[in-house]
């Protein structure tokens, strides 16, 4: 399927590792110009060299998106260069185990501001250039949001907030034509999945217990398979879904654990 996305300027944070690079990677196999903020400048830089060397348009920004003012000069820096926004993915974050009974005040504030508060920013300051050529906004999510996980109280309640924004959003923007959607991630294994699974007592054995409760195939969901759902739904071949929680996870939220 054509999604028509050759030349569309598509913003997505957190694109040099993981789950973003994945999006960037298919945005720009789609012909997209990729705009990818990343914080670590040698990590953009091995991403874009490799996409670039693959044949994609994709330009790295560095910036720290816990910072409001950082967020405001990334998206001007992005417009004044490209002269236009179509899309925005909002992706980066991290689950920080910043829980309930570990955690202060100052790590829970923290936790919000690596995960929920940028999501907000970056909509904000995106969204002249968004009204302009009524784009897109995608939300990635996490499925701590619906089941817990325990230990983690900063990342489950940014997960909840991104999925509520995303309602709201949908909402809010009806009258620019600008659609907001979130894809929701359970068990996706990354650079920073392999992390947490090495902290692990016995990381083999946890991990095959966490594939046996994946219901499809009993795998873990690849990114290309979250970045393939980020790109329909960035495109105009998905003109008419908005405000949706879309669940690319092998029925791992929403299915019987008994089958």
């Amino acid at each position: 399927m054509n999604l028509n996305l050759n030349q569309k300027v598509v913003v997505v944070t957190g694109g040099a590792k993981g789950i973003g690079e994945g999006i960037c990677e298919v945005l720009a196999e789609e012909g997209a110009v990729v705009a990818m903020i990343g914080r670590n400048e040698t990590d953009n830089r091995a991403t874009e060299q490799r996409l670039r060397a693959l044949g994609g348009q994709v330009f790295s920004f560095k910036a720290e998106l816990t910072e409001p003012d950082a967020c405001q000069a990334v998206i001007a820096q992005i417009a004044d260069q490209f002269g236009r926004i179509d899309g925005l993915v909002n992706n980066a974050g991290i689950n920080d185990g910043v829980g309930l009974e570990t955690g202060d005040y100052e790590s829970f504030i923290s936790s919000l501001h690596r995960n929920l508060v940028h999501y907000y920013l970056m909509a904000q300051y995106a969204l002249p250039f968004l009204k302009i050529s009524k784009g897109a906004i995608v939300n990635i999510s996490s499925k701590t949001a619906e089941t817990g996980q325990g230990g983690t109280s900063g990342y489950a309640a940014s997960n909840g907030g991104r999925n509520a924004l995303t309602r709201e959003w949908a909402v809010e923007l009806l009258p620019y034509g600008i659609r907001v959607n979130a894809v929701v991630v359970a068990e996706c294994y990354t650079p920073l999945y392999e992390k947490w699974i090495q902290t692990l007592p016995n990381p083999e054995e946890a991990l095959e217990n966490i594939l046996r409760k994946i219901p499809l195939e009993r795998r873990m969901t690849t990114t290309r398979e979250i970045a393939d759902m980020v790109a329909f739904l960035i495109s105009e071949r998905s003109s008419h879904t908005t405000g949706q929680l879309i669940h690319v996870d092998g029925g791992y939220v929403h299915l019987d654990r008994s089958i």
